[in-house]
């Protein structure tokens, strides 16, 4: 658990210098370019498109894992617009909260016996 825990900072680290990069020699402009690719149907585009329902897929397991209570649909709008900049922090800090249990981190409470 702990290698992989460095993993997800290390993963988390690189996109926030990765994205900082991009955004002082590009600025904010995400969205025009991201659904404008996708509009042109243009490889990109597809990229765009599947990176696009991994985000949707994510923020309905977060709002899930969190029995779609009011705090687990804000999570979950973060986690649509946050992508992996939410996620892996989110993941990182479960691992913490559970203990490295598995089910709980994929489940949530509730849904799993704690040993």
């Amino acid at each position: 658990m702990a290698s992989f825990r460095v993993l997800l900072a290390g993963l988390w680290l690189m996109l926030v210098i990765y994205t900082g990069v991009v955004i002082a020699n590009h600025g904010l402009s995400l969205l025009p370019i991201f659904f404008g690719d996708i509009v042109r149907f243009v490889w990109p585009g597809q990229f765009n498109l599947d990176f696009l329902c991994l985000l949707i897929l994510s923020a309905i397991w977060t709002a899930w894992r969190n029995g779609f209570s009011a705090s687990g649909v804000i999570l979950a709008l973060v986690a649509l617009f946050g992508g992996s900049g939410f996620l892996l922090i989110y993941i990182l800090f479960l691992t913490g909260q559970s203990k490295g249990n598995w089910g709980l981190i994929l489940l949530g409470p509730g849904r799993v016996n704690v040993r």
